[in-house]
């Protein structure tokens, strides 16, 4: 138990968990509680949560629109590394913890609370991402984990609590949903029930939400264009859009495609092994998007760094070290690689698959007169390749003598 703790800020969904921990900082702190609920695109109302807050007795309540924030300094940025994690996970949830920290600091601040709160289980990665923002940022605030403070220890346990205390749950047992689900621009996870068992296929119906299957996907591929400009996607198909609304767009054109459903299993930072499922339609189209533009733009040897330094940026943004500063000076190399990225890319979407037609950059590196099978007028003379091939096979035959 936490001391001396009078007002808390509590990252709040207006879901079971949320709207009993908002009762039970109450009860077992005699604090306020001041809610913070964020819009970064879950894809359905958060208005509800600011009625659910009030009957809760909330102290205050905060509801933020954050989706454009969310894209441009947290997803895009993360884009322009590359950054998938153990070569499948496009940190979808993991990219959403470092902004909601930010203002749940920042409004401990504006409201004089002193202690922030979140409702994510001491088994999982989110616990540690939220805390290693807090402290980050906010290096003497305190921390309520109530998962890891109480004996409610289930849903059962949860429920029961929420009856006693008159807390209204709208999914009452018997009709709650069968998975784990966390939502943003970004993606949706889906963990829990039937998925635990790594064996066991994900439901061919009734559980994704953003993507069809590919059996129902349209017969005709559709062709779509992307502009870059120093990484960063400024147009799709000529038309100048923000960044939340170029990654809604790009999440409804590639859904209907069946594009971007993965099932994997990682490895938590506490340890174990987790199997999620996850839909990231838009975010797949930008990275097939950016690769193919970089294939054109990009040193070979600036790619190369890039690339050997991505798997390090991943798991940074995956284990909760967003605001560290070998994050951020990672970041810098990152976005200076991404400077000579802009150019055109176009698309075809076809039942699951991600078909590149064409590549165009003002700045791009390829030489079709060096490149060409045919006569290169002496841009390139073949002789010199003789040398080149000798020295680099010296090793290789010293070896072999001995």
């Amino acid at each position: 138990m936490k001391q001396n703790i009078r007002k808390v800020v509590l990252a709040y969904s207006g879901g079971l968990d949320t709207s009993v921990i908002l009762a039970w900082l109450k009860e077992t702190y005699q604090c306020e509680v001041v809610t913070f609920t964020a819009d970064i695109g879950q894809g359905e109302e958060v208005e509800p949560a600011r009625q659910k807050a009030k009957d809760g007795g909330a102290a205050e309540i905060i509801i933020e629109d954050l989706r454009e924030e969310f894209v441009r300094d947290y997803v895009f940025p993360m884009l322009r590394a590359n950054a998938i994690y153990e070569g499948c996970y496009y940190l979808g949830t993991s990219i959403a913890r470092p902004l909601i920290a930010k203002r749940q600091v920042d409004i401990a601040a504006a409201t004089n609370a002193d202690a922030v709160a979140h409702g994510a289980t001491g088994k999982g990665n989110d616990q540690v991402r939220f805390e290693l923002g807090y402290y980050a940022l906010a290096p003497a605030i305190q921390v309520v984990a109530p998962w890891r403070e109480w004996d409610l220890t289930s849903r059962e346990k949860l429920l029961t609590y929420a009856a006693s205390r008159g807390i209204p749950v709208e999914q009452k047992r018997g009709t709650a949903a069968p998975y784990s689900m966390d939502a943003n621009l970004l993606h949706i996870s889906y963990e829990g029930g039937e998925l635990e068992d790594p064996a066991a296929a994900p439901p061919a119906a009734g559980m994704w939400r953003r993507t069809v299957d590919i059996a129902t996907a349209p017969d005709t591929a559709q062709e779509i264009s992307i502009k870059f400009a120093a990484g960063d996607p400024v147009q799709l198909d000529g038309k100048t859009l923000s960044p939340a609304t170029m990654l809604t767009a790009l999440n409804e054109i590639a859904g209907q495609h069946g594009i971007g459903r993965s099932d994997i299993v990682e490895n938590r930072y506490v340890g174990m092994k987790s199997r999620g499922c996850y839909e990231t339609p838009g975010g797949t189209v930008l990275m097939h998007a950016r690769r193919a533009l970089e294939s054109i733009t990009l040193d070979r040897e600036v790619m190369r760094l890039r690339d050997d330094l991505m798997p390090r940026y991943a798991g940074l943004v995956y284990n909760g070290y967003w605001w560290s500063p070998e994050r951020t000076l990672l970041q810098q190399l990152m976005d200076t690689s991404q400077q000579a990225v802009n150019g055109e890319i176009i698309l075809q979407l076809h039942k699951g698959n991600i078909i590149v037609r064409s590549r165009r950059s003002d700045n791009s590196l390829f030489n079709e007169r060096i490149a060409t099978f045919e006569d290169d007028d002496g841009a390139y003379d073949q002789r010199d390749a003789e040398g080149f091939i000798k020295l680099n096979a010296l090793r290789l035959r010293l070896l072999a003598q001995k």
